[in-house]
């Protein structure tokens, strides 16, 4: 299976930057349309994304995305939910809210810590409740906030 990102016509400027930002990434070909008012124009770009399948479509703007669908990052620390933070608000991206944000295109991801999910869930009695709170008024997920709810 691979999934498909309908841009306008960002397409390869969407694939270059989400390729540079996640190792183990790269754009494996670049199709273009080959008739009609677009001809030699960026049709579709395939990419990887961690080793995982993408295509990137220039659709034109009749659709548009929306926080429905979205790609989960999981970090193992800190430091590596910023640093994904960080590059995929670049340049006019937008913070939401719990760990969402949208990309310069408008397309939304989750930058979700490991142990923020390990918080969640866990099973000691009012740890996940204090964790999630603590979540509900943040953007970008603070590990050691979360960490210092929890404990009450």
């Amino acid at each position: 299976m691979t999934t498909c990102l309908w841009f306008d016509s960002e397409a390869e400027e969407a694939a270059r930057l989400y390729t540079s930002i996640f190792p183990g990434s790269e754009i494996v070909r670049v199709d273009r349309f080959v008739a009609g008012p677009r001809v030699g124009e960026v049709l579709t770009v395939s990419f990887t994304l961690d080793g995982r399948p993408f295509l990137a479509l220039n659709g034109g703007p009749q659709r548009g995305f929306t926080e429905a669908v979205s790609i989960q990052v999981h970090t193992e620390d800190q430091a590596e939910t910023d640093r994904y933070w960080d590059a995929l608000v670049a340049d006019g991206g937008e913070e939401s809210m719990c760990g969402w944000l949208k990309d310069r295109f408008g397309f939304s991801w989750q930058v979700l810590p490991r142990r923020m999910e390990e918080l969640l869930s866990s099973s000691e009695p009012g740890v996940a409740q204090r964790a999630t709170e603590a979540m509900m008024r943040m953007r970008r997920i603070d590990v050691a906030a979360m960490e210092r709810a929890a404990v009450g």
